[in-house]
């Protein structure tokens, strides 16, 4: 008698097990469908003219600091931080900040003081590509729980960049999937997320995608989730050439590029006030911009170094214990960015100057980067579609089938 109960006990697991992995590969076969793409050969940027982001600037206006990767807390029981949205925006103001982004994962949570776009952050897929969505009037919530190649990145970026004003890719060094060949074929994009982090501040993964004529803005964000750290607030930011902080001047400013990113050090390890004063007295970029075809920086204190990277992360110029550097642009040059290095470990990195031509694109990198391949990709999700149907065939036969015979 126990013998029995043992085996039907078993019997009802292993269906339990067998219905709970077919749900599963079902999940993953249908939130795998997507188009296939033909990605274009990568190409650097060329032409005759020099695209100048920071062409709008008034060096009369101050720069607005801003961070746009901020998380809060929301209603419901998924939280990523305890702090309301009001509360965390007066956590920043201290440190001297005109503009904190609410951008809580796929919910577009009001700015508690109705400054700025809309925000949130889209994507809860299990490779962390996640993109900063700024701008939209709705939450898009389709993504791909395990995303797989770079078809279904490239499909989402199309997607989010038809619904709003400015498509950001999140946290790249923390992707593994953006690896040198994916970044060198991904498009549709505006803006690229910089790592500041103290043992790295390179950022050659933007390099990748620029130097394959995939032309973005940088920034860096807090991405904070915990006001109360030191280290996590207030080290990572923007400085927007913005006469306000209004959503038509925001989204104007990150849509020229007229804006530069900034590491900051954790002053004080831990002594707030320290933190709040040295916050408040940041070195700055007094002038940035472009002078027939040189490309000229001037800061407000001695840098430590200052470099200007080129294609590949080539180093096309450099100079050490000074406030400002010029660069003349080679014909053979695509693209030149400055990175400053101060003391304290303070690091101010620019938005690229780029080549292109000014009669057929408002700026570089316009070009159509892929084709839907429509054989590939009927191809394709037909053999998603055959094995969903497999698996619910044998499914039947052996689960549903060996369960009739007993």
């Amino acid at each position: 008698m126990i013998m029995k109960m043992m085996k039907k006990i078993l019997r009802g697991a292993r269906c339990v097990v067998a219905t709970m992995v077919l749900l599963l590969v079902l999940l993953f076969l249908t939130t795998s469908l997507s188009p296939i793409y033909r990605f274009a050969e990568p190409q650097p940027f060329g032409g005759p003219d020099i695209f100048d982001p920071y062409s709008t600037l008034d060096t009369a206006r101050v720069w607005r600091r801003a961070t746009m990767h901020t998380h809060t807390r929301v209603e419901g029981l998924f939280n990523e931080c305890r702090y309301w949205p009001k509360e965390v925006v007066q956590r920043y103001e201290p440190f001297g900040y005109d503009y904190v982004g609410i951008s809580n994962h796929n919910e577009i949570t009001p700015h508690p003081m109705g400054q700025g776009p809309d925000i949130y952050e889209h994507g809860y897929n299990l490779r962390n590509f996640h993109k900063l969505v700024i701008g939209a009037e709705r939450v898009n919530h389709l993504d791909v729980p395990l995303p797989f190649h770079i078809s279904q990145l490239q499909w989402q970026l199309d997607m989010l960049g038809r619904e709003c004003d400015i498509l950001q890719i999140n946290h790249p060094i923390r992707t593994p999937m953006l690896d040198m060949k994916t970044l060198s074929r991904l498009s549709g994009y505006d803006i690229m997320e910089l790592t500041g982090a103290i043992d790295y501040i390179e950022n050659d993964y933007w390099d990748w995608a620029l130097s394959a004529g995939h032309y973005s803005f940088g920034m860096l964000s807090d991405d904070l989730h915990d006001p109360d750290t030191p280290i996590k607030i207030a080290s990572r930011c923007i400085l927007l050439a913005s006469p306000t902080t209004s959503e038509e001047d925001i989204l104007a400013a990150l849509r020229s590029g007229c804006f530069y990113a900034m590491r900051v050090p954790n002053y004080g390890y831990g002594d707030w006030a320290i933190k709040r004063e040295r916050n408040r007295s940041l070195p700055r970029i007094c002038d940035i911009g472009l002078c027939g075809d040189t490309v000229y920086m001037e800061l407000s204190a001695v840098a430590d170094s200052i470099v200007v990277y080129g294609e590949d992360h080539t180093t096309l110029a450099s100079a050490r214990n000074v406030e400002a550097l010029n660069y003349r642009l080679k014909t053979e040059d695509s693209y030149a960015r400055f990175v400053a290095y101060l003391p304290d470990r303070v690091v101010i990195m620019s938005n690229p100057f780029a080549r292109y031509d000014a009669s057929v694109a408002t700026m570089p990198g316009q070009r159509v980067t892929h084709h839907v391949d429509i054989l590939l990709t009927l191809l394709y999700n037909l053999a998603l579609v055959g094995v969903a149907v497999l698996m619910v065939v044998l499914y039947i036969k052996y689960v549903i089938g060996w369960r009739r015979e007993y």
